[in-house]
């Protein structure tokens, strides 16, 4: 689904960012710590500033204090315009509200519940059927 709305708003001209949460939390990190200067200078203008952010598998990554400032500050700037643009973030889960409550703290999960619309998806993992 993330997919096909990324294909028609980039026929639009809109600037879409799809990236897992592991690799998106570690690549702003190692920007701010200048571990990767020369990999992409404007990783973290691109999350904060891209018309659509597309955070895949939330979830799945490893908690710390650095990464969940760092989506907190991701979500927070995206919800709020203050990159002085607006835009839109689709997150991508397994998980259920509960659950992000449990994991990222009040915060980003107040944030999540009351700024997003939630929708269930159910059916057969498609990557299981056979071509």
């Amino acid at each position: 689904m993330s997919n096909c709305i990324a294909k028609e708003l980039l026929k639009k001209g809109k600037t879409v960012l799809y990236q897992t949460a592991p690799v998106l939390l570690e690549s702003v990190i190692d920007y701010k710590m200048s571990k990767q200067k020369n990999y992409s200078e404007n990783i973290l203008k691109s999350v904060l500033e891209s018309d659509l952010l597309i955070i895949d598998d939330l979830g799945t990554e490893s908690l710390n204090s650095m990464k969940l400032s760092e989506l907190f500050n991701i979500i927070n700037t995206r919800i709020l315009n203050l990159n002085q643009k607006i835009t839109k973030t689709i997150i991508s889960t397994n998980l259920n509200i509960q659950d992000i409550f449990r994991n990222y703290e009040e915060r980003i999960g107040s944030r999540i519940a009351g700024y997003y619309d939630i929708y269930c998806f159910f059916g057969d993992d498609l990557r299981f059927r056979k071509r």
